[in-house]
């Protein structure tokens, strides 16, 4: 079975064999782009839309290992990603199926206290960033999620 990289576009695997290459992180390339290490993954993955500077950083950051020009082209500022296409529902990875698995369980408890926090509306997910971190809880290594999405209030007006 292939994996998902080799079922992207070439500029999205050039872009992993560049990261796998220069033994480089996210995280890594993030901070030198000034962005996010969710944010960057995503558009590794063709899911992120970045400006012309961000195509450029880039390519400064991954170097000769990629094709400037590929690049270019294929993020033009027409690009526009196919977002949430990536994946069959429900997910066949462990990991994607956990995440799945957590908003079937805990979905609607989630949205209870939203709206009692909130009011009635919905978070974005287009003003939207994540956040992953490592840290330690009784002893074991444990998975930190961050959410967050800007509160748009339904406002109906017919």
């Amino acid at each position: 079975m292939a994996s998902v990289v080799q079922t992207l576009a070439d500029v999205n695997q050039q872009l992993f064999e560049a990261k796998r290459t220069k033994k480089l992180s996210f995280e890594q390339i993030a901070q030198r782009m000034g962005r996010d290490e969710v944010w960057v993954a995503a558009l590794f993955y063709g899911q992120a839309k970045p400006t012309e500077k961000e195509v450029d950083q880039l390519i400064e950051v991954l170097g000769p290992w990629v094709d400037a020009k590929a690049i270019r082209r294929h993020f033009h500022p027409h690009f526009f990603p196919e977002r949430g296409q990536l994946t069959p529902m429900p997910p066949t990875d462990p990991t994607l199926y956990r995440l799945y698995e957590i908003i079937g369980v805990y979905g609607y408890a989630l949205k209870s206290v939203i709206h009692e926090k909130f009011g009635d509306g919905i978070m974005s997910a287009i003003n939207f960033s994540a956040k992953v971190d490592k840290i330690e809880k009784n002893g074991a290594e444990t998975v930190r999620i961050t959410y967050e999405g800007k509160w748009l209030p339904y406002d109906f007006q017919c």
